[in-house]
């Protein structure tokens, strides 16, 4: 999929397509992620679709639940949305830098191999 590190950088058209690939792929999990939570807030707090929206978004995010959850169902799903969050959340992160990770660090290694040879 990447170019191997003795090899030339990838032009930057390359890159660009790159980006926007692994940006929907990021994407896709982002949204997945965020209308499994605005669902499960609809179907088992009883919430309204927008407080449902609220707490997901704001469970993705990190900040934490909004609204109080009176049953046990509720208060389960929160918990298993919370840690699946946590993992979504970091994986599409990973996935979304990972071609500008590999193309700095690419670069960074063909800088320093013209550097030994020059030297």
């Amino acid at each position: 999929m990447f170019e191997h590190s003795k090899t030339r950088l990838a032009p930057k058209k390359v890159f660009r397509l790159r980006l926007i690939k692994f940006s929907l792929i990021s994407g896709g999990i982002f949204t997945f992620s965020l209308l499994t939570g605005v669902l499960g807030y609809h179907i088992f707090a009883g919430l309204g679709w927008v407080d449902s929206f609220l707490n997901a978004s704001m469970i993705l995010g990190g900040m934490g639940p909004v609204d109080m959850l009176r049953s046990n169902a509720a208060k389960i799903f929160a918990g298993c949305y919370s840690l699946f969050s946590g993992v979504a959340f970091l994986s599409s992160m990973a996935i979304f830098l990972t071609p500008i990770l590999h193309r700095f660090l690419h670069k960074f290694h063909l800088d320093v191999n013209e550097d030994s040879k020059s030297g």
